[in-house]
């Protein structure tokens, strides 16, 4: 079973909060969107050489957050991920925002990524080199 891998570490800003003095639900996308772009370099794989040496992108499919507690100005967060499912054309990360200081869970967010070819305009099978390589960080039985 693989491990998770750190993605991005992150502070919890005065701006970031809304009327009932925690982080508002809107800032919880620019962090784990920020950190999603990072897991393909922290696998091996960098998106920026996908398209030239596979002929292929990915684009997001589904982004999903769940809200587990709270975050006020001062936090310090840190952003993990994995990989939890491998389709024939698409991926599934699960990537999950800690106190950096406690350890503490604060938020999930389940990212499908579908590979797509740019030429056709559609989706495209998984290249099996980067099918390998997602096989060797597959993160099975995680459940939060």
């Amino acid at each position: 079973m693989s491990e998770r891998i750190e993605l991005m570490r992150g502070v919890i800003h005065p701006w970031h909060h809304d009327h009932f003095g925690h982080m508002n639900v809107r800032h919880y996308a620019p962090f784990f969107d920020d950190a999603a772009y990072h897991i393909w370099t922290r696998l091996g794989l960098a998106y920026s050489a996908m398209l030239a040496e596979h002929g292929v992108h990915t684009v997001t499919a589904k982004a999903t957050t769940g809200f587990v507690k709270e975050l006020k100005a001062g936090d310090l967060i840190v952003i993990d991920g994995a990989v939890t499912r491998i389709g024939t054309k698409s991926v599934t990360f699960r990537l999950r925002m800690h106190h950096a200081d406690t350890g503490e869970l604060h938020a999930t967010y389940d990212l499908v990524e579908v590979f797509f070819d740019p030429q056709t305009r559609a989706a495209a099978p998984m290249p099996a080199a980067v099918r390998d390589r997602l096989a060797t960080h597959l993160l099975a039985g995680d459940d939060d």
